[in-house]
């Protein structure tokens, strides 16, 4: 019996060495670095028309705070405007229905991390066209025109730039160029950020600010809100408002400027300017 038992525990460590040395012999190697042709073989991530088609909805990112652009209804939450009309002539084109499109509000502050990020496909927020967020987004062709510019009461003295001097206190949002043109064209004057313009215009009209300064096209709508106050004449800087999309979807800025020519070709682009800012725009 002892010796069974001595010939079975020797036939076992032999199995159990064996079986460890042909493991060592078999052991896996790593997988060798891709060669060159290989990484070209690799199927780059879908772009956002391809999203798009696959959510069959066109998710874009836009202002709810700026009477004729992107405002919100408090009563029905419905969001209108100028730039809503674009999204949904953008929609229509690569989807077939205008209202395959879900709206985000974004500020001037959110809107470039939320696109980057994945969260919408295109920004649609009176967003002006700059050398410094061409490092971060690629830009449709310019869909609209606008000029810097002040809000300001009725009575006010202020009538433009050469108004705006030390002691002057000018409210606007934060992450626009609007804060950074007015410090370059009037160094002197106190300039105070809110979240977004509609604190701003909340700040003016509770005298926190003798101004409030952005594009001409947005000041024009919260006069509209308010008659007590007033849009000064005349602009001192060129706002060109552009789509925003992702860095490097090249696919997409074409797709857009397509739509873009198509609007302006067939008359509806005329039309929608002429509903929202009340006159057809300069040829």
């Amino acid at each position: 019996m002892k010796k069974t038992w001595k010939s079975m525990v020797g036939l076992s460590l032999a199995v159990v060495l064996s079986a460890t040395a042909l493991a060592a012999c078999t052991r896996v190697e790593p997988a060798p670095s891709a060669k060159p042709e290989d990484k070209a073989q690799v199927t780059p991530a879908a772009g956002t028309l391809a999203e798009m088609k696959k959510r069959d909805k066109f998710v874009v990112g836009v202002k709810y705070d700026l009477n004729l652009f992107g405002l919100k209804d408090p009563g029905t939450g419905k969001v209108e405007g100028f730039d809503i009309d674009i999204a949904k002539a953008i929609a229509k084109k690569v989807l077939g229905d205008e209202n395959k499109i879900e709206l985000k509000e974004v500020t001037s502050k959110t809107r470039i991390p939320m696109l980057r990020n994945g969260e919408i496909d295109a920004i649609i927020a009176t967003m002006t066209v700059t050398e410094e967020r061409k490092q971060e987004v690629d830009f449709s062709d310019i869909y609209f025109m606008a000029g810097q510019s002040f809000l300001v009461k009725k009575d006010s003295p202020i009538n433009g730039i050469a108004d705006i001097k030390k002691g002057t206190k000018v409210v606007t949002a934060k992450g626009s160029t609007s804060a950074v043109n007015v410090r370059a064209k009037a160094p002197d004057a106190t300039v105070l950020e809110f979240e977004n313009y509609a604190e701003a215009f909340t700040a003016l009209k509770a005298g926190q600010g003798d101004a409030l300064t952005t594009d001409n096209a947005l000041l024009y709508g919260m006069a509209k809100q308010d008659p007590n106050y007033r849009v000064t004449e005349g602009a001192f800087t060129e706002e060109p408002y552009g789509i925003a999309i992702k860095k490097g979807d090249q696919e997409f800025v074409t797709l857009v400027n397509d739509t873009l020519k198509e609007l302006k070709n067939n008359g509806e682009y005329d039309k929608i300017y002429e509903k929202w800012i009340g006159s057809k725009p300069a040829k």
